[in-house]
């Protein structure tokens, strides 16, 4: 059978840092919304996501992203210690268990 085209599904263990530097830009926009909602549904609401520093593409899309989501709570670069301008921690609004 020739699976010439067809995209590969994988799957990625959720935690709480998401290394992009194996990925399309073009991936990127789905991806990190897809992370954002898994990361909420299993109660992680801080993550750091490494997009590298290089010419900021990746850094332009993630804060894009990020800006966007109605899960974000807030965002900004990684410390000295954590990536500096190559990552991003993002905080995530935490779920309010009903009463």
């Amino acid at each position: 059978m020739d699976h010439t085209g067809e995209d590969e599904l994988f799957y990625l263990p959720i935690s709480d840092e998401l290394d992009l530097h194996t990925f399309q830009p073009s991936d990127v926009k789905d991806l990190v919304n897809d992370y954002i909602n898994e990361c909420h549904n299993k109660g992680i609401y801080r993550v750091r996501i490494i997009h590298g520093k290089g010419k900021s593409v990746l850094k332009h899309i993630v804060h894009k992203q990020l800006a966007k989501n109605p899960l974000v709570e807030n965002f900004h670069d990684a410390g000295s210690g954590s990536g500096g301008w190559g990552a991003t921690i993002a905080y995530l609004k935490e779920s309010k268990d009903p009463e």
